[in-house]
């Protein structure tokens, strides 16, 4: 009978360790992260403070895809999300929320350009009106 406790006091034990697989960051991947995130907050700086580029709308793509590059950094070097990770589930929720998104902003902007097209002009003359 005693060995049957310590058996079951050896497996108990087990329960210790991740056993969800997980990916954990090492101090490098830490390193890795912090290094490309001041990499990518200090080239959209220069080019804004410096006024490197003239076309704010050449500029503000730019922008967008380095703040898109940074949340991937983010996400995969400090929140450690993956296809692997708590089995697909965290990657999936993330579409799910990126899916979400897109279709509110589109049809945000979808109800708000015909908002403004439909709407009655004003007149200039603010004094004219009954």
């Amino acid at each position: 009978m005693s060995n049957h406790n310590h058996d079951a006091h050896a497996h108990h034990g087990d329960h210790d360790h991740h056993e969800d697989d997980t990916p954990h960051g090492s101090l490098y991947d830490y390193v890795v992260g912090f290094v490309l995130s001041v990499i990518l907050t200090a080239i959209p700086f220069w080019l804004v403070m410096g006024k490197v580029i003239d076309d704010k709308t050449v500029l503000s793509l730019i922008l967008l895809g380095i703040g898109a590059v940074q949340i991937v950094v983010h996400m995969v070097y400090f929140l450690h999300m993956s296809p692997k990770s708590q089995g697909g589930w965290n990657l999936m929720a993330l579409i799910f929320t990126l899916v979400l998104v897109v279709i509110t902003m589109a049809g945000s902007m979808w109800v708000m350009y015909h908002l403004h097209s439909n709407m009655m002009p004003m007149p200039v003359n603010m004094n004219s009106m009954p």
